[in-house]
């Protein structure tokens, strides 16, 4: 069935709220890096983004992400939805699939999704009421992903704390790690925005139940410098000698970060790390059965060249010492009218997904859309090393 065939079909059937546009033929052998689905904007669904993955045991991959509607905005309002797919993310069939609807005065958002040493499988996501009121939850699943528990607050303080998509990890020992950005504001009015303060604080929960008590480790951070973000939409990744990296996001042309030695119960002073960006975010994963780490980020390093400010180009790159270093990188997208975010990576069958934000602005001509990649290891790994270069 052609693209345009399709989507009539779509809009006949009264299913335009949210367009899947198929990339892959069933079948055919999946190239090195392709495009598998683009889930496009559309007038009732003008945004769709911050996504996560999970491997059901049947080895069905659920692809779980944010659908707005009344507006593109952080504050508009969105519920969280599915797809899947059955061949190991080459085709994408199914039509989208509410998960959680909007129990937010304004909106639920960000979702990651983590397979518990348990058996069951967490579900986080934002629930956003106001400037003084975004606080991450968790659900668990234990029929796999058929039904979910009662929701359950992370952070039992009130106020703005930000937890990304994609970002919860469980340890080797379970230890669960929530890093999540702090944000303060300045006046009384919970719908003020200019009374948010967007320089934030760093900081991390932890849970040694699988989720059903939570406390704060012992340090958080801002940055030391002066800095009109402060340290946004942390991540963490346990490296391969048990410490924990952590990284966030700032304006200072640089991710900044640090590494926990004890399981993240505290965290040294943050400083800049080698992944030099914009303020966009970075993900972090460990490449399956090593201690190498991948990275996708918007590399601003001057190895590929790059439209100051904006978050292109879209980069993978490997590092083998723990992310002190990522000489190994690829290019995944580059033009630079596209700006590309919110990258949640998934790995299955020698091969990683992705999913991220391909924005391209505000209007009907901008053809902003959710895209997945498929990825082979191998092509990432092949990459050779890269020397800075100016950027333009």
């Amino acid at each position: 069935m052609n693209r345009r065939f399709s989507r009539h079909l779509l809009a006949l059937a009264g299913l335009a709220a949210c367009l899947l546009r198929p990339l892959a033929a069933s079948g055919a052998p999946a190239p090195e890096n392709q495009v598998v689905l683009d889930i496009e904007s559309t007038k009732e669904n003008p945004r769709n983004s911050e996504g996560a993955f999970v491997t059901l045991k049947s080895g069905r991959i659920l692809f779980l992400y944010t659908r707005f509607y009344g507006g593109g905005a952080d504050e508009s309002p969105a519920c969280i939805v599915s797809v899947s797919s059955d061949d190991e993310g080459r085709t994408w069939k199914s039509e989208p699939r509410v998960v959680v609807e909007n129990a937010g005065r304004q909106n639920v958002m960000s979702v990651s999704l983590l397979r518990l040493q348990g058996g069951g499988i967490a579900l986080f996501y934002l629930v956003k009421n106001s400037l003084h009121d975004c606080r991450p939850y968790l659900r668990i699943s234990t029929d796999e992903a058929r039904t979910w528990s009662a929701p359950r607050l992370v952070v039992d303080a009130p106020g703005y704390f930000v937890l990304n998509n994609d970002r919860v990890i469980q340890l080797g020992t379970g230890r669960l790690i929530v890093p999540v950005a702090f944000h303060r504001t300045r006046r009384s009015d919970p719908q003020d925005h200019h009374s948010l303060d967007y320089r934030a604080i760093a900081l991390w929960y932890l849970s040694d139940d699988e989720g059903q008590t939570w406390r704060e480790a012992n340090d958080w951070w801002g940055l030391p410098v002066r800095s009109s973000t402060g340290m946004q939409e942390p991540g963490v990744v346990e490296l391969g000698d048990g410490g924990i990296r952590t990284w966030a996001r700032t304006d200072l042309g640089a991710q900044w970060g640090c590494v926990s030695t004890n399981a993240g119960v505290s965290w040294p002073p943050p400083a800049a790390t080698a992944l030099k960006s914009p303020a966009s975010p970075t993900s972090i994963k460990r490449l399956p059965g090593s201690a190498d780490l991948l990275a996708v980020f918007n590399d601003h390093s001057g190895a590929f060249p790059f439209p100051k400010g904006k978050r292109s180009p879209l980069v993978a790159a490997i590092s083998a010492d723990g992310g002190r270093t990522w000489p190994a990188r690829k290019v995944i997208e580059d033009d630079p009218k596209g700006m590309y975010c919110y990258t949640a990576i998934h790995f299955t069958g020698g091969a990683a997904l992705l999913g991220y934000l391909d924005f391209r602005g505000q209007g009907p001509q901008s053809a902003n859309r959710l895209r997945i990649r498929r990825v082979g290891l191998d092509w990432l790994r092949d990459a050779p090393p890269v020397s800075g270069a100016p950027g333009r």
